[in-house]
């Protein structure tokens, strides 16, 4: 059984084609966030016959079975990525729109220290940072 087929099912979901195929698309992506429109263009350019409003349904679904992280990093704009397991933030190029993700344990630990500062213990959180290249 392929790992696409296993991934869905592990999580509750019917295998079908469509939502192989997306996962497959989302797996090759690899640190590159997806919109429904980026999904649905490569399935067209494979030939694959999978309507907009069928991408839109798996993704949701996939958000709901934890399988993907949705963000909303410009304005009426979602992108997705696959949910690793590991926490990381994001930088956002305003220039080229194109998406940094990092890791800076002094950040983390920072934000911590300010949640107890403030008599609360971090849940969840996103940070964004929105930059622009360095001007010579």
């Amino acid at each position: 059984m392929s790992t696409e087929n296993q991934e869905l099912k592990k999580v509750g979901l019917k295998v079908t084609l469509p939502r192989v195929k997306i996962l497959q698309i989302l797996e090759k992506a690899g640190d590159h966030h997806m919109s429904a429109d980026d999904v649905y263009r490569t399935l067209l350019d494979q030939g694959e016959d999978v309507g907009l409003a069928t991408v839109y349904r798996v993704l949701t679904q996939f958000e709901t079975a934890g399988l993907v992280v949705r963000h909303h990093f410009e304005a009426g704009t979602a992108v997705f990525e696959l949910e690793k397991g590991d926490h990381h933030d994001h930088m956002i190029c305003l220039e080229t729109g194109k998406v940094v993700e990092f890791v800076d344990p002094v950040i983390e630990q920072r934000q911590k220290e300010i949640a107890e500062e403030h008599g609360y213990d971090i849940e969840d959180h996103n940070l964004v940072i929105y930059v622009r290249p360095k001007s010579k």
